[in-house]
């Protein structure tokens, strides 16, 4: 794994001690602000070892970046995770949230894992998830290359602050595996404006990174 701080291609991390639930639109003392993580498909459905769901890497499907989870997150530490026993997200929440993450056992398992830390009900959580993707602008040349890129963790990150001029350059993080981008990573306030990373959302440490083209 060429990732600092990243998590792996599994999508699972280790769970932590509960946390006191914050109120609404404030962090807890378990974390300090959200972690948009925006996974790209293509280098998630070429892992030899991941479950191929076909919502996301069924033929056709031609997905780039997808919303992994909305996590909260540390200044140093990863933040709290499973903080409380979660009910099964209903199927009519499942049904909105498959334009923001083609899977449903991915959105069963972002509720469980980190929704639950963070305070809000399943429904205002996600409508917070679907508020920070829709913020976030794509830059044309990621949002579908025909061919693979070699782009440096900079020139991606700078590409992002481009597109959105309203961010903070800080904001953005890549994260890579095996030579390839694994995902990119946005930072917000509680409130989901705009602030700088900390090193626990980590950074590709690698000079440049494939990016796979979209299928």
């Amino acid at each position: 794994l060429l990732v600092s701080g990243s998590l792996s291609a599994k999508r699972k991390r280790k769970s932590q001690q509960p946390t006191p639930a914050p109120p609404s639109g404030s962090a807890s003392p378990g974390f300090s602000y959200y972690l948009l993580v925006l996974s790209w498909a293509p280098d998630f459905c070429a892992q030899p070892n991941a479950p191929k769901d076909p919502g996301e890497c069924g033929p056709g499907k031609k997905l780039g970046f997808i919303v992994h989870g909305l996590w909260p997150q540390g200044e140093t530490p990863r933040g709290p995770q499973n903080c409380t026993p979660a009910s099964p997200v209903s199927q009519s929440l499942v049904q909105i949230m498959l334009n923001y993450i083609p899977t449903a056992s991915l959105i069963q398992h972002e509720w469980k894992t980190h929704g639950t830390c963070s305070g809000l009900s399943v429904a205002d959580y996600f409508a917070l998830v679907r508020k920070a993707r829709d913020s976030v602008k794509i830059p044309s040349e990621l949002k579908s290359p025909a061919q693979a890129l070699k782009l440096s963790p900079l020139e991606i990150e700078a590409a992002f602050a481009a597109a959105n001029p309203a961010f903070l350059q800080q904001a953005f993080r890549t994260s890579c595996t095996n030579g390839a981008l694994q995902d990119l990573r946005v930072c917000f306030n509680p409130d989901l404006s705009t602030r700088a990373c900390t090193s626990s959302a980590g950074e590709c440490t690698m000079p440049s990174m494939t990016v796979l083209p979209v299928k």
